[in-house]
């Protein structure tokens, strides 16, 4: 399945298979990719973008019953320092069974946001987590799937933003608007290392914080930024931000679907 390639502000369609079983990080060297520079743990206002996918809410954690109040996650993604990223390194099939122990989690804090992208995507024949391309380019630092998940997991209860960001008074709400500066500056100050953000209509959509391949934080970088010269985050995002709330339907239980998806899959 070929991928989709992003644009600079735009969020990352999950398209391709995943698999990480040890054998098959050796395409990334087969498909002319070379190794990544550092990752990307790319983090979800879930207020901005439920305002926009309400209209498919039934096929995503947009409609539970109670408004997710945390950044969850996108994914934790492999690049370049110039810019540009690896993807798709191996076209192996993806193994839900070696996940198992980390579904409930997944769906918690790694939901599916999107029409696109829903837990039972691709005619209920697999969950949405096995079209994740970042992580078959992961290797030699990641080598499973497992390690994949549990990693990104790690990074981001290590690295609690919404806790960072309540502590600073920047909460969400509808209708206050916060500096982009003082957003900046309070995450920075609390990682040790200058975020990205992407904004949708002054709010804040996308948070990305960087590491090093041994996890320590790093400024994010982009193609952009190396090009044009331009100040982290003021690509997409105004002067001052907002971190809005929406209202869920509640016709939506993700974590059930999963694992009745899961259930499914083990018993065919």
């Amino acid at each position: 399945m070929a991928c989709v390639m992003r644009l600079l502000g735009l969020l990352f369609v999950l398209v391709c298979s995943l698999s990480l079983p040890l054998p098959s990080f050796h395409s990334v060297v087969a498909t002319g990719q070379r190794e990544f520079d550092y990752f990307v743990l790319a983090l979800l206002w879930p207020g901005t973008i439920c305002q926009a996918t309400h209209h498919c809410c039934s096929s995503n954690a947009c409609c539970r019953s109670n408004p997710l109040p945390e950044f969850t996650i996108h994914g934790l993604w492999t690049d370049y320092n110039d810019g540009s990223w690896p993807a798709c390194c191996s076209h192996s099939d993806f193994d839900i069974k070696k996940i198992t122990s980390l579904l409930p989690t997944l769906e918690k804090y790694w939901p599916s946001l999107y029409c696109s992208s829903s837990s039972l995507c691709f005619g209920g024949k697999g969950l949405f987590w096995a079209h994740e391309k970042h992580g078959t380019c992961s290797y030699p630092i990641i080598q499973d799937e497992y390690s994949y998940f549990s990693t990104a997991l790690g990074l981001y209860f290590k690295n609690n933003m919404t806790e960072v960001l309540n502590n600073a008074g920047i909460l969400a709400t509808n209708g206050e608007k916060y500096p982009l500066g003082d957003v900046v500056a309070t995450i920075k100050r609390a990682f040790g290392a200058t975020p990205l953000l992407v904004c949708k209509h002054g709010s804040l959509e996308e948070l990305r914080l960087c590491f090093y391949k041994d996890y320590k934080p790093r400024d994010c970088v982009t193609g952009s930024d190396i090009l044009n010269g331009m100040p982290h985050s003021r690509n997409s995002c105004p002067r001052y931000i907002t971190l809005p709330t929406y209202a869920p339907l509640g016709l939506a239980d993700s974590s059930k679907m999963a694992l009745e998806a899961f259930d499914a899959l083990t018993v065919a």
